[in-house]
């Protein structure tokens, strides 16, 4: 039997706002019925199946007849592909992030896309800046400039990821000391952050324990997302770049004095 979901007294108004909410439900539950979500949201039939297709076609759930289901893409995206979607917005972020690093700093940047071009901005930067990655591109994206001392951590190489992992990656993690740490993530929820591989996270959660401040860079389609494996709660993020302003996602926030800076806007909270 269906457990019941309670009305929520502060229905989120905007439709971002209930988007994330609904893709968050139906990914933790797995499964979600529209009479369900009328009276968890408070929003009529009709709106309520504009935000379904909305989520259906952002790939984040299936409708089905009376509600919607979980989805999970049969595979990683690969590298290749991902680097293609929303650059425009990944390349905002990427240019607000580096705002994030100052002189001095040993900064460790996460495999991803995003944090990719991070690298790039970095590379042409004039920072003097000492580079911890367990990525090869963004190793790559450094290597040429002087100010920059860059330090490529071993082990395991995923393709998929274009990331290093495994054992010898968390034992060499823990020779440095990281200031800023910059984390890629699939998806962001009131519960955390999460990612599609377990040994990828493994890595994340050592550099999240050993940074000052973790930044996570992320464009609005990973919010309300839920992915494989969870990385940390949001309790231990200081930082969130992204390229559009999300009421849910300040809300969530704001209850946690995360600072939220939205690429491009100078809007920061």
């Amino acid at each position: 039997m269906d457990q019941p979901i309670h009305p929520i007294e502060d229905a989120p108004v905007f439709a971002d706002e209930r988007q994330s909410k609904i893709a968050e439900l139906v990914a933790c539950r797995g499964k979600v019925l529209t009479s369900q979500l009328t009276t968890f949201l408070g929003v009529s039939e009709p709106t309520l199946r504009k935000d379904l297709t909305v989520l259906e076609e952002r790939g984040l759930l299936k409708r089905t007849h009376g509600g919607a289901i979980a989805i999970r893409p049969p595979a990683e995206r690969d590298l290749e592909v991902r680097s293609t979607q929303n650059l425009s917005a990944k390349q905002a972020i990427a240019m607000a992030c580096l705002r994030e690093i100052n002189n001095g700093e040993a900064v460790f940047l996460d495999s991803g896309t995003t944090v990719e071009l991070v690298a790039r901005e970095l590379g042409k930067s004039r920072r003097h800046v000492t580079v911890v990655t367990n990525a090869p591109r963004a190793a790559m994206e450094v290597a040429a400039n002087s100010a920059i001392s860059h330090i490529l951590l071993g082990g395991q190489l995923r393709l998929v990821g274009g990331s290093l992992t495994g054992p010898l990656t968390t034992q060499m993690l823990n020779l440095f000391r990281i200031n800023t740490a910059l984390i890629g993530v699939s998806g962001i929820t009131e519960d955390g952050i999460t990612v599609s591989d377990f040994a990828e996270a493994q890595l994340k959660i050592a550099v999240i324990e050993r940074a000052q401040k973790v930044v996570v860079p992320l464009d609005h389609t990973k919010i309300g997302v839920v992915d494989f494996t969870k990385v940390c709660g949001l309790d231990q993020i200081d930082v969130v770049v992204t390229d559009r302003s999300n009421d849910n996602l300040r809300r969530l926030c704001d209850e946690r004095g995360i600072r939220v800076v939205v690429a491009g806007s100078n809007s920061v909270s």
